[in-house]
């Protein structure tokens, strides 16, 4: 559930996750832990993460309130994306964010992130993601910035990992 301010997105977090994104990189989730899905958006991701076979907790509850799950994994708000990773730091669990590839130039992720291990998984193509607009999914959307995983704690294979390869 991202957004993002560009000439055509406005400033908000109405952007839900496509089921692909989730199959993307089902590979790299383990099947023997809990996830939770932290943002709840349309409830459609947590839907997803399930139907590929995964323990699944995704409830409308306040992230920074809550601690749920082994794993974290969500496409969290891009407008508080500050507060957010600050707060998965301090929750010390693995996660798995989408988030703009450009959060990574940012002064805050990289004092966030400075020593701790990352590690990022890029999509073959841009995600299009699912714009929701009062209560409505847009048919006509493409998405036009492009994403990454971003990892932490989940001992991938390797520190970058292109998909698609």
């Amino acid at each position: 559930m991202a957004g993002y301010e560009t000439k055509t997105f406005s400033k908000h977090d109405d952007y839900m996750t496509p089921k692909s994104a989730w199959e993307n990189i089902q590979e790299y989730i383990p099947k023997d832990k809990v996830i939770w899905e932290c943002f709840f958006g349309d409830g459609k991701s947590g839907e997803n993460l399930r139907s590929l076979g995964f323990e699944v907790i995704h409830k409308e509850i306040d992230f920074f309130e809550s601690n749920e799950g082994e794993i974290l994994i969500s496409n969290p708000p891009f407008t508080r994306k500050k507060e957010i990773f600050q707060r998965l730091i301090d929750l010390d669990k693995p996660f798995i964010m989408i988030a703009s590839q450009n959060l990574i130039f940012t002064k805050y992720f990289r004092e966030i992130m400075k020593d701790k291990i990352l590690q990022i998984i890029i999509p073959k193509r841009r995600i299009q993601f699912i714009k929701i607009s009062e209560g409505k999914e847009i048919k006509e959307n493409k998405c036009n910035f492009d994403c990454f995983y971003y990892c932490h704690k989940m001992n991938l294979p390797n520190d970058i990992m292109f998909l698609g390869q």
